[in-house]
């Protein structure tokens, strides 16, 4: 079955890059209404932006939205990691502004929201994209594949020259909750040295130490440090669990990133769907569904990230 939330739930706080205050409010949608972003800022003829992968703009730093009519909205990854990773099919995300609010950095704070918020199980057949055959796309030496599994998996590995951050991988079955317990408290992450040119780029405007972790070589800045000794995989783990949602359907089958982000992982959905031989619809049984992400999640599996 497909599911939504119980009641709205509101979160409040900046934009990572535009610095902007902005109310976001997720709200219960009807069955097969699958997730929606609403501007309400902006004519309510041109609001809503399916959050989709044949609607996703070239960003390098984050995912964002824009719809024909030029309405925008930016960082949808960690929201949308939160819906996925909870079990929510449906929803409309409504925000007064063109960014979602970065909070802690994480998807921590939302996860909590939804969780409390309770799910709501919708008389509507689930159905999940089956990846049928090997996707992989390529940028220098960047990768971001998908293969065939019964499950969602994510695996990724990353590699930078601060010592802080320096070489790391994690691979995760995504059922039963494991993006609750593992994955949703890890902050998004950036160099110290990368701040100002961010910053002189119109960047970053709403990042401090609060909500992002920061190296600088071997140190991190962020007080209190790491929440995890290698958060910063586990947060590209976060955002690749997010844009793979942008599928409009959970996914059946492995990603594997190699220094990929956000542009790579969305060259990977249009590459999936551009051979209908790569994939298939199939309506989850409950064997199926549960083997999906947020099945079995309750307000236990917060303990992990209180």
């Amino acid at each position: 079955m497909q599911a939504t939330l119980k009641t709205s739930v509101t979160f409040e706080g900046t934009g990572l890059h535009s610095g902007m205050p902005v109310r976001l409010v997720v709200s219960p949608a009807k069955a097969n209404t699958g997730i929606v972003f609403r501007r309400t800022d902006v004519p309510r003829d041109v609001a809503d932006l399916p959050a989709r992968w044949d609607h996703v703009e070239v960003s390098p730093l984050n995912t964002r939205l824009k719809n024909d009519a030029g309405v925008t909205v930016s960082t949808i990854e960690h929201v949308m990691a939160a819906l996925f990773g909870c079990g929510i099919h449906n929803a409309v995300v409504a925000l007064d502004g063109p960014e979602v609010p970065i909070l802690d950095g994480s998807s921590a704070e939302f996860v909590r929201g939804f969780v409390r918020a309770g799910l709501d199980r919708q008389a509507a057949t689930l159905r999940a994209i089956e990846v049928l055959r090997d996707v992989v796309v390529e940028e220098g030496d960047a990768y971001a594949r998908l293969t065939p599994a019964t499950t969602l998996q994510i695996a990724f590995d990353i590699a930078f020259a601060d010592a802080a951050i320096g070489v790391q991988s994690k691979a995760l079955n995504m059922a039963n909750g494991a993006f609750v317990r593992e994955l949703c408290d890890s902050r998004t992450f950036c160099r110290a040295a990368d701040v100002d040119a961010m910053r002189a780029n119109g960047l970053a405007l709403g990042g401090t130490m609060d909500n992002a972790v920061v190296v600088d070589g071997d140190k991190v800045l962020s007080p209190g440090g790491l929440r995890h000794a290698d958060e910063a995989v586990r947060h590209k783990m976060l955002d690749a669990l997010g844009d793979l949602f942008t599928a409009g359907a959970p996914i059946l089958g492995r990603y594997e990133g190699h220094k990929a982000g956000h542009n790579l992982t969305n060259k990977l959905l249009h590459a999936l769907f551009a051979d209908q031989r790569n994939w298939r619809w199939v309506d989850c049984d409950p064997a199926t569904a549960a083997r999906l992400p947020g099945v079995g999640v309750s307000v236990a599996d917060l303990e992990a990230v209180a």
